[in-house]
Formats: C-alpha cells, structure tokens, sequence
C-alpha cells in the first residue's frame, strides 16, 4: 500500500516552472529519496505536500484520500532552513509546536521530556535557544518534527549542521522511526547517505522526474558488466581487458567487462584457469548514477 501517491503535479511561478508533469508512489512504511541538483524542483514539491503551496495541475493522495487539511497533522516537516524561536526556552518551543500537531498539553510535556532525555538535552530544557551550539538547535528542532509521531516524516537535508557524531544520532532515530512504521521522505542533492538508509529513490532534474524505482534494482540496471579480479597466473585470452595493475604481492589485479555470463559463471570459468585472490562486480554508485543520469537530460 502506497502512503503517499503523487500524480502529474505541474506548478509554475512567473514563468518558471518548478515541476513539470511529476509522478510518483512513496510505498507506506519505506524510506524514500527524492534526489536533485539544486533548483530541480523538489522543495516545491514538498511544500505542495506540506500544503504550503497548491498545484496549477495534478493531484495528491494521502492514504488513498486527497490530501487534505487534516493529514497536516500526520506528517512531520524538517525544513532544510530551520525556524525557532531564539528567545523562547527550548522546553516551551517544544511544547508550544507539539500543540500545534494536535497533542494534549500534558502528552507534549510527557513526550518532550522523553525525547530531550533520549538527544541528551534535558540540561538545556530552560536554555534559550540563541544560547544553544548550532547542533543542539538542529536536535530541538528534530524534536519539534517528530513529537506528534507523524505517520509521513519529510526531512529535507536533515544533517545540515551536525558533526559526524551527532549525524549518526539523528540517522538512528530516523532508522528507529522507521522501524516502528513511519514512512520517511528524505530529500537531499548529497549521495553520501542515499544508499545506507533509502529503499527507493526518485530523481528530478530540471523540474521533470528522469528516474525512480528500488535502489538496488537502479543500480543493476546500470551496471556495465564490469569486474575487478587480482590473481595469480596468465590474463585468460577471453577477459576484455580495461585496467591491469601489479599488486604489491605482485598479483595481477584486472579490471574487465562481460557480458551475457553472470558473476557465477564467470568465476567457474576463470577459476579453472588462474588462482583467484579476489572477485567482485563493480557496481555503479547512487552518486555515480546520479551524476550520469543529469549529465545526460542536460546534454540532451
């Protein structure tokens, strides 16, 4: 069952148009990349979502319904500019946004609590906001994203700010969120962290959608064929050859292409005739693909 249904949005401004004739599923309970160079279009389409925005053309479905004002409430927006309160104690800012989600005074408090204890920020609870590290308003305002327990969270480059560390904490509780059934739309223009955490992926370049599907399954579909084998003994004379190197074990470590032989087949074949150290199918990255696929509608 797909939890968000997007179909054929266009949205134009003076001119410009920032989406043009968009589609796309986002399966519930899936982590979903939306991909794009910067300007491709896909903060107006979040904010289409988010209802901030109104299409000139296209529907969207939530849950099998037309998105609406009440699923406002179950969806979770981390905005790639960050917008607090500085003068407001963290403590009130939480509460006061939990509020607005739709949450009990008391139930805000409860769950503020638990998610200050769990980022390690419940010393700060009365700290002003202006008086907190960048990375710990980035935590504050995670919090504030998550404390209705939105059944849709959009993160839109979540790990601007944070430090290594602190980038890990937030990509655990999004993998724990995920766990316990919310569905996750994460929009980015970096690779680094598309292929650990998305199950599938949609790129949009210059306001049209030129790729989406299963990540692993884009992967392959773009894989060349291309092997790495070091080895001791005679290249094999069937190998077509595109790199070869000396080890220093001095192996001979070769980079070749195949095609129509899978990876089994080809290590039966070359096994019989030189002693493998090591195989592996060179597979194409996210970011490589990425890069490929934008080179080529710019190019068109």
């Amino acid at each position: 069952m797909n939890l968000l249904e997007i179909k054929n949005l266009t949205k134009t401004y003076t001119g410009y148009k920032a989406l043009d004739n968009v589609s796309l599923s986002v399966e519930k309970g899936s982590i979903y990349g939306l991909l794009g160079p910067n300007g491709a279009g896909k903060t107006t389409l979040i904010r289409i979502i988010n209802q901030i925005s109104v299409p000139d053309s296209g529907v969207v479905f939530f849950e099998n319904e037309p998105l609406n004002t009440n699923h406002i409430y179950q969806i979770g927006y981390l905005p790639e500019e960050r917008g607090l309160y500085k003068k407001q104690s963290v403590w009130e800012q939480i509460i006061y946004f939990g509020q607005l989600k739709g949450l009990s005074t008391k139930e805000a408090k409860l769950r503020a609590a638990k998610w200050l204890k769990k980022l390690e920020l419940a010393d700060w609870r009365n700290k002003k906001t202006e008086d907190l590290s960048k990375g710990m308003q980035q935590k504050v305002q995670f919090i504030i994203t998550v404390i209705h327990n939105p059944k849709l969270l959009i993160l839109d480059e979540p790990f601007t700010g944070f430090d290594p560390i602190n980038a890990d904490i937030i990509k655990n509780e999004i993998r724990e969120l995920n766990i316990n059934g919310t569905t996750i739309l994460y929009s980015t223009h970096r690779m680094e962290s598309v292929e650990e955490i998305c199950d599938n992926i949609c790129l949009i370049n210059k306001s049209k959608k030129i790729l989406d599907g299963n990540v692993k399954e884009i992967k392959k579909l773009n894989s060349k064929n291309q092997f790495e084998v070091i080895f001791d003994g005679k290249t094999p004379e069937w190998i077509n050859m595109i790199s070869t190197e000396k080890t220093e074990e001095n192996y001979t470590k070769l980079l070749f292409s195949v095609s129509e032989m899978n990876r089994a087949e080809i290590i039966r074949k070359i096994a019989n005739e030189v002693d493998i150290w090591q195989l592996k199918e060179i597979v194409p990255s996210i970011h490589q693909i990425f890069i490929e696929k934008v080179k080529e509608v710019n190019n068109a």
